[in-house]
């Protein structure tokens, strides 16, 4: 069958994400010999007329759409991304007669709403390397099949999990975009975060992709770009069953160097002897997943470490001359004024690194911060989901919030308030070359950069 696969997302903010799921996808509909082909909305300029073009120039017989996010979860500036996806289904449906199935974490959050809005054939929940071949399979015996919604039962482990498709052009776009190319090394979350949703969309049990496959996407990647710069997506990269050293021991007996990047959370084994190593892999930046700025908001928000733990693993980094992110989110459970100016004082105090925050959390179905915004009467049976909702704590005003975190970080050069407050300077050093992160720029950093030639 030919099928051609759309990613939708065109955000850019910190730097462009490569579509690794959609390329994951392909790679198992490639493996039953199906003819597909890729198209990427952010590298066809957002152009809608470049997506009616493709879909006339394919002629698929069906079409995918990969949804990587609702909005861009910034109740300071909301960016909404379903009206757009609505238009590349107009323009599949002028294109051709093929069926549209809907796909991706965007659409599995909340599939039934999505699918009613959006107005396409189907969708697949969870990882869709299985099913969207299931689903090929059955259209191609000449009946489409009743039910529209197909849910994966996140089984997938090992190598089942596949090396995602590369596409050479889409490849190039994103290295003269930030040069940034993801990997994923693992599914799944068993961490008890309120607010998340990975999983929800994942599974709470680890499934680990072979650590040889996945440094040999490393290595395939390098001989394809010699400048790339590897962005682990896994929820968190340095797992409680320490399956990440497996990764780092294999690069490092390759004698794999090349700068790379991952979310990480503090605490845990982290210690000076694998971070030594990290290094010489070639980790440039850790993105430190706090989100909370106090022991107490910590606590509401359900991570399992301390201030002092998010203090040490910053430290831990900076003894290796590692950049660190972290990022906040302000209004949570539990959060108070005091705590508020409690956490601007710890924000402030952690050395060199840069700072993100979010006002208020923005509410996803299946997580238990959506049970308790029902308990607590924020979201009812009336509202609509796919609108954002951002919890943000009682007794806390909106207004008084947005004002305190502006005046608190304005003359802080390495806090960003809000967090898209730095896209124009992160487009225009893409732009001049600079590859990976930003944030040594904020934090005042004097590493050398890789300039493109």
């Amino acid at each position: 069958m030919k099928i051609l696969l759309i990613s939708t997302n065109w955000e850019t903010s910190p730097y462009p994400v490569y579509p690794i799921g959609m390329g994951m996808v392909a790679t198992a509909l490639k493996e039953k010999d199906h003819q597909v082909e890729l198209f990427d909305f952010l590298q066809s300029g957002c152009s809608f007329d470049a997506v009616l073009e493709e879909i006339k120039r394919v002629q698929p017989e069906l079409v995918g759409l990969s949804l990587r996010n609702i909005d861009n979860v910034n109740a300071v500036n909301e960016h909404r991304y379903i009206d757009s996806v609505q238009k590349i289904v107009a323009c599949v449906r002028d294109g051709c007669s093929a069926p549209i199935v809907l796909g991706g974490s965007a659409f599995s959050i909340m599939p039934e709403e999505m699918l009613e809005k959006i107005d396409a054939d189907y969708g697949i929940v969870g990882e869709g390397e299985v099913l969207i071949c299931e689903l090929v399979k059955e259209i191609e015996s000449g009946t489409r099949p009743k039910q529209q919604i197909f849910r994966a039962p996140q089984q997938l482990k090992d190598c089942a999990i596949p090396s995602a498709f590369y596409d050479p052009k889409m490849v190039e776009y994103y290295m003269n975009h930030g040069k940034t190319i993801s990997i994923q090394t693992k599914r799944g979350c068993n961490k008890h975060c309120i607010y998340c949703s990975y999983p929800f969309l994942e599974g709470s049990a680890l499934r680990m992709r072979n650590p040889i496959t996945v440094v040999d996407d490393i290595e395939r990647l390098v001989a394809k770009c010699s400048d790339s710069y590897i962005f682990f997506v896994d929820s968190v990269f340095n797992d409680s069953e320490g399956n990440y050293r497996k990764i780092i021991h294999e690069m490092h007996r390759r004698n794999i160097s090349v700068p790379w990047t991952a979310f990480f959370t503090p605490g845990g084994d982290l210690d000076d002897e694998i971070v030594s190593l990290m290094k010489k892999t070639g980790l440039d930046a850790a993105e430190v997943g706090a989100d909370a700025s106090t022991d107490i908001t910590l606590k509401g928000i359900g991570k399992d470490f301390t201030w002092d733990d998010v203090v040490a693993c910053n430290e831990l980094f900076l003894r290796h001359e590692v950049t660190t992110a972290h990022y906040y989110m302000f209004g949570g459970p539990g959060e108070t004024p005091e705590t508020v100016m409690q956490g601007i004082e710890n924000i402030h105090n952690l050395r060199q690194t840069a700072n993100f925050m979010f006002m208020g959390i923005r509410i996803l179905p299946g997580t238990a911060l959506m049970t308790q915004a029902k308990k607590e009467g924020i979201v009812t049976e009336k509202t609509d989901i796919i609108d954002p909702i951002y919890y943000i704590a009682k007794g806390l005003d909106r207004d008084w919030l947005e004002k305190t975190l502006t005046e608190g970080f304005a003359d802080q050069f390495n806090c960003v308030f809000p967090p898209d407050a730095l896209d124009d300077k992160l487009h225009m050093l893409h732009k001049l070359g600079y590859g990976g992160t930003a944030y040594d720029m904020l934090i005042g950093r004097s590493k050398q950069k890789r300039v493109r030639s």
